[in-house]
C-alpha cells in the first residue's frame, strides 16, 4: 500500500461499510426464485478457477507459440496475481468467518465459521482482469471488455446469493489492487536490473512445435 492509495483504500473501505450495515436488507431485494440462483451460479463460474486458470495459460502458452512477449507475460503475471489473490482471500476468509446469505437467516454475520467474506470468484476474476487490462491499456476495447466481465462475475454471485454485496466489492477493490500491483512491481524491477543480475538469471522458455517437437531454451536479456 502506498501513501497515493489512501484515498482509494479509504473510499473502498467506507462503501464496505455501508453495504455491511445494509447488507441483511439489499440480499432480499431481488426475487430470489430457483431459476435466478442457477442461472446465477452458471454465470458467476466464469470466475471460477476452472476458467481463469485455462484463460492464463492460454495467454501464455499463445504467446510462446507465436512468439508473443507481451502474451507470455501477461500470462506469467496473471498467474501471480491469482495466486496473490488466492492467498489474500484465503486469509480473510479464515479471518473474518463469515455467514454466506442462505445461513442463519442471512445476517451474515462475523466470526461464526463462515467463508462470505470475501468473494474468491470476484477477486480471482479482478486480478487477473487488472492485469490484462494494463498490459493491453492501449487498445480500448481490451479493458472494457474484461472488466465487463469481472463485474458480471461479481454481480452473479450475489444474485446466486453466495455473497453479500459487501464480499463482492471488497473483493473486487482487492483484486484490481494485486493486478495493478504484480505489474507495477514487475516493471519496477525491471527497469533496477543490472546487466550482471540479468546474466546471472536467464529465462527459461518452453517451447512447441506445430509439428510435434517441443523443448525449452534459456533467453537473457541485460
Amino acid at each position: 500500500m502506498k501513501r497515493s492509495d489512501a484515498k482509494w483504500w479509504l473510499l473502498f473501505g467506507t462503501a464496505t461499510g455501508a453495504l455491511i450495515a445494509t447488507d441483511h436488507w439489499t440480499s432480499r431485494q431481488l426475487p430470489n426464485t430457483n431459476d435466478q440462483a442457477r442461472f446465477s451460479a452458471r454465470v458467476s463460474n466464469v470466475g471460477a478457477a476452472y476458467t481463469v486458470i485455462p484463460v492464463t495459460a492460454a495467454f501464455y502458452l499463445g504467446g510462446v507459440l507465436t512468439d508473443n512477449a507481451k502474451a507470455r507475460e501477461t500470462g506469467l503475471l496473471g498467474a501471480q496475481a491469482l495466486v496473490d489473490g488466492l492467498v489474500v482471500f484465503e486469509v480473510l476468509k479464515l479471518a473474518t468467518e463469515r455467514q454466506r446469505p442462505l445461513v442463519d437467516g442471512g445476517h451474515g454475520q462475523f466470526f461464526h465459521g463462515g467463508d462470505s467474506f470475501p468473494s474468491g470468484h470476484t477477486m480471482a476474476a479482478f486480478a487477473l482482469t487488472s492485469v490484462v487490462a494494463h498490459a493491453y491499456r492501449n487498445k480500448k476495447m481490451v479493458p472494457v471488455i474484461a472488466y465487463g466481465l469481472a463485474t458480471l462475475v461479481g454481480a452473479a454471485r450475489f444474485s446466486a446469493r453466495q455473497h453479500f454485496a459487501s464480499d463482492v466489492l471488497a473483493a473486487g477493490a482487492m483484486g484490481w489492487f494485486i493486478g495493478r500491483y504484480v505489474v507495477e512491481t514487475n516493471r519496477d524491477a525491471s527497469r533496477r536490473r543490472s546487466p550482471l543480475k540479468a546474466i546471472a538469471h536467464a529465462q527459461v522458455i518452453p517451447e512447441l512445435q506445430p509439428g510435434g517437437g517441443y523443448g525449452i531454451s534459456l533467453a537473457w536479456h541485460p
